[in-house]
């Protein structure tokens, strides 16, 4: 039996929970109270158990929807900026996702049985992502056409991995514009 589509206000409701539930878990780990998050969401606590049975199904779909978000952004942006515009824009927005991940990766590795299927699910919708935004830069001529996508992606991983340094995110946003700049064709 095909899967019904969500009402607005069920889906509202659920798209609260995340929001909330990624502040939580950030704040208190694994441990936040479901209760809680319910309440600071504005729904009771069935609603909750409703769209999410667990607090590893929880923690899974706030993990999720941060890489869908990357996602539906690449697709966003390469059709209402330029191709280098877009590139630059979804690299910004990865740099909120790698930030995300540190602060829930270690709810994660608590809670959930095997993290990285979930990283690695969500990796592929990272990977194509970029990918299309390099190739539509590449085409367009405003990149070099010897750019791999995942040294974009390994670099700000990198800057992010340096240290725990609380500006680790400004450094990053730095290395978007200076990767952007390196990635010129040479002239």
């Amino acid at each position: 039996m095909p899967k019904r589509k969500q009402r607005s206000d069920a889906q509202q409701n659920r798209e609260r929970i995340l929001v909330v539930a990624k502040k939580a878990f950030a704040k208190s780990g694994a441990n936040a109270s479901l209760d809680d998050i319910a309440k600071q969401a504005g729904v009771g606590a069935g609603t909750l158990y409703r769209h999410f049975p667990s607090r590893e199904d929880l923690l899974k779909a706030v993990y999720q929807a941060a890489a869908e978000k990357l996602a539906t952004a690449a697709t966003e942006f390469a059709e209402t900026l330029p191709p280098i515009d877009a590139l630059r824009a979804w690299m910004m927005l990865f740099v909120d996702y790698i930030a995300d991940k540190q602060i829930i990766a270690p709810a994660l590795n608590a809670l959930v049985d095997d993290p990285h299927k979930l990283y690695d699910a969500s990796y592929g919708q990272i990977w194509e992502a970029v990918r299309g935004l390099v190739k539509r830069a590449i085409k367009s001529g405003e990149i070099r056409e010897d750019l791999d996508a995942i040294d974009l992606l390994r670099a700000l991983v990198g800057v992010a991995s340096v240290g725990a340094s609380s500006d680790w995110q400004q450094s990053a946003r730095k290395l978007v514009d200076i990767l952007i700049l390196g990635s010129r064709p040479v002239t």
